[in-house]
């Protein structure tokens, strides 16, 4: 008995390892495209795109290591089955239970390393990385905007770049708001440039041949029009007074430290239901890798296919419907429908109840 169930582990781990790895360089490579951007358009350092990527890894493994857990247990159990030693160990009266508990006691154990892995790791690198992103806006402030969308990134301002080549911009919209029922400041410019000026925490902003809206001073509703062939601006970043200080959003905090959130904003009388979904989401997805395995291994058994691609295939398949219900029950949890510690773990309760019945039968028969 002690030699098949150290054959099931064994078949088990080399498509484990096998799958993670190929998961991970897969979802990396997917980022390295917009990472060689930030390197070769728009000038960022090396030691700061690096420490992106360093810090993206931990939490592409939150979801990586749950799929390749599937994965494994479809590829190893699914090639056992299909060369019939699933039945020759039957036929010989051995309990398949008794040689399927291993695969789940891993199973478990890597849902509880998630589980610290999701409420420590994965908070620090979340907020590193936005302090990093943080920074790079300061030192080199075109790498963290996008031309053709509105950004308000910035104190007072409103911006819309139509295009962005490195340092230089061409065709600018600023927006100031001035109060409700008042109309916008509004300054267009054909060019622009941003002149950083890291040691203030300031951008200054060089406008080329554009025209400003000016309020007047005694009718602050209405708008001089002025034009200008060169235009100068201060601007500040909102979030980069003090990277030190910079406040932690609920995807930045552990367990406890929303847990001391959701105390605070009770007392104010405010509902705390997206802190304790971000909670429940934690542990969750943690516990998803034993939840897709118990549903796996009997699945991997019925339908006995051995093919690599059909067994990734299955396995994106059972994610995706996944985490589709997690991402519904997400929305139901936030906008008050439904209780979080019900809704975060509808996914787990009806693929783990699932699991658990196609288990029980077979290892019933």
């Amino acid at each position: 008995m002690r030699i098949l169930r150290n054959y099931f582990l064994k078949e088990f781990i080399g498509p484990l390892f096998l799958a993670l790895g190929v998961l991970t360089f897969v979802m990396i490579l997917g980022n390295l495209v917009k990472i060689a951007d930030l390197v070769i358009n728009k000038g960022v350092d090396i030691f700061n795109v690096s420490k992106l990527l360093l810090f993206m890894i931990p939490y592409l493994l939150t979801y990586t290591l749950p799929i390749a857990a599937l994965t494994a247990v479809l590829l190893s159990l699914g090639r056992l089955s299909s060369d019939n030693e699933i039945v020759a160990i039957r036929a010989s009266g051995i309990n398949m239970f008794s040689l399927i508990l291993p695969l789940l006691v891993v199973g478990l154990i890597l849902s509880l390393v998630l589980v610290i892995f999701n409420d420590r790791v994965i908070p620090y690198a979340h907020f590193a990385t936005r302090k990093t992103v943080m920074d790079i806006g300061v030192k080199n402030p075109t790498a963290a905007l996008e031309p053709g969308i509105f950004i308000n990134s910035f104190e007072k301002y409103i911006l819309f770049i139509y295009r962005i080549d490195q340092n230089k911009l061409t065709n600018v919209r600023i927006y100031e708001p001035q109060g409700e029922d008042k109309p916008a400041r509004t300054i267009v410019a054909k060019r622009g440039e941003f002149i950083a000026v890291p040691e203030k925490n300031m951008l200054k902003l060089k406008l080329m041949e554009g025209t400003s809206d000016e309020s007047d001073p005694e009718n602050p509703s209405n708008f001089y029009k002025l034009n200008f062939k060169t235009y100068f601006m201060s601007l500040n970043l909102s979030q980069t007074q003090d990277k030190d200080k910079v406040e932690k959003k609920p995807k930045d905090m552990t367990i406890q430290e929303l847990r001391n959130e959701i105390k605070k904003i009770k007392k104010e009388g405010i509902d705390p239901a997206p802190l304790v979904t971000e909670i429940n989401e934690k542990i969750s997805l943690a516990f998803s890798c034993f939840v897709l395995m118990l549903f796996g291994i009997p699945l991997a058994i019925i339908t006995r296919r051995r093919e690599k691609s059909i067994n990734f295939g299955m396995a994106f398949l059972i994610v995706g419907v996944y985490y589709l219900m997690l991402l519904g029950s997400e929305a139901l949890s936030i906008q008050g429908n439904l209780n979080p510690k019900i809704a975060m773990w509808i996914p787990n309760i009806i693929l783990g109840a699932i699991g658990a019945i196609l288990t029980y039968r077979l290892c019933r028969t």
